[in-house]
């Protein structure tokens, strides 16, 4: 099964209250996995990496469950999708070892897998989860 991963992670305030958002869709747009999750006080950007490591760590521990063949990962933060496809460097220190963990969890998952980025509209249910993340401290 080819699956559809947005992600979105949040800041309020740069460091500030942090949460991520997930939302896994399978065949037929379905839902097969959502997060919200409160990170307590981090960057935008290490919010929007813990978005996705907290994707990879589901699909690595949950791939063969749902004979998951492909993924197609989706962000609004066009830093990250850019430092993973190899576009940009990770200069950031507090980014490096995050960068070096996800490229971890895509070589384990053994999946082809594609990165786009896209705009905040189109990201819209995995933001919802973000802000109720920061909202609640789930």
């Amino acid at each position: 099964m080819e699956i559809n991963v947005y992600t979105d992670g949040g800041a309020r305030g740069n460091p500030g209250i942090a949460g991520y958002g997930l939302v896994i869709y399978g065949e037929n747009s379905d839902i097969i996995y959502k997060q919200a999750k409160y990170l307590g006080i981090k960057t935008n950007n290490e919010a929007e990496y813990m978005a996705l490591i907290g994707a990879l760590d589901w699909i690595v521990n949950n791939k063969d469950i749902h004979n998951i063949t492909k993924i197609n990962f989706y962000s609004d933060s066009q830093l990250l999708v850019r430092q993973i496809q190899g576009i940009y460097r990770v200069k950031a220190q507090n980014l490096i070892p995050l960068f070096t963990q996800v490229r971890r969890y895509l070589s384990d998952s053994k999946l082809p897998y594609q990165f786009k980025d896209v705009r905040r509209e189109f990201n819209k249910f995995a933001d919802e989860l973000a802000n109720q993340a920061m909202d609640q401290k789930c």
